[in-house]
């Protein structure tokens, strides 16, 4: 089953070839021919996956699977912060070390069981007139300083929960792909796909 996946990130793109396997053809947003991305102005991360996924298949046409997620770090301590603004915490123009860097920042030296975070990703699926709406959390801990280096995004500061040894930069992709908030949102799409 070919799949168009709405994102330019190399990072999720082969997330997803893992996790999804066999059976599915997953190919990026610009590999498919589309050109721009979608102005990913809506105020929650659904809102965001949906405009992603419906800007691929505008582009694209009727005939095309495609499919978006938007994913976000939620730390209880700043609110709920990033979250929408995960990618761009720190700013426009700015990276995902600056990101964290703020994150540490403003969370100083709060001890660990005030440092409760999550990952929520929310992946919207269209298909011909159907949409359907996945989403999948981590739960876990904001570390103290970066460590790691096999992830990417906010990887090398977040702990997973029944790790606490280790940040997912440290886990590597095999492991960090079966429990990863993407992993069950992923999960519960290739459910739905099965059946269609």
């Amino acid at each position: 089953m070919k799949l168009v996946f709405a994102t330019s990130n190399s990072g999720k793109l082969r997330e997803a070839r893992q996790i999804l396997g066999e059976g599915y053809q997953i190919i990026g947003s610009k590999e498919a021919g589309v050109q721009g991305e979608a102005v990913e102005d809506a105020d929650t991360l659904a809102g965001n996956s949906l405009l992603k996924a419906e800007y691929v298949r505008k582009a694209l046409g009727p005939g095309q699977i495609c499919f978006a997620d938007d994913s976000g770090l939620e730390v209880d301590a700043l609110g709920g912060a990033p979250g929408v603004y995960t990618a761009r915490y720190a700013g426009e123009e700015c990276d995902f070390d600056k990101n964290m860097d703020k994150v540490l920042r403003e969370l100083g030296d709060l001890p660990m069981d005030k440092r409760r975070a999550r990952f929520k990703c929310v992946i919207s699926l269209l298909k011909d007139s159907e949409s359907y709406v996945f989403e999948g959390n981590l739960e876990g801990y904001i570390a103290f300083q970066k460590r790691g280096d096999k992830g990417f995004g906010y990887d090398p500061i977040f702990i997973p929960m029944g790790y606490e040894d280790r940040s997912l930069a440290e886990l590597g992709e095999d492991l960090k792909n079966t429990i990863s908030h993407r992993f069950k949102a992923l999960s519960l799409m290739r459910k739905v796909l099965e059946e269609l």
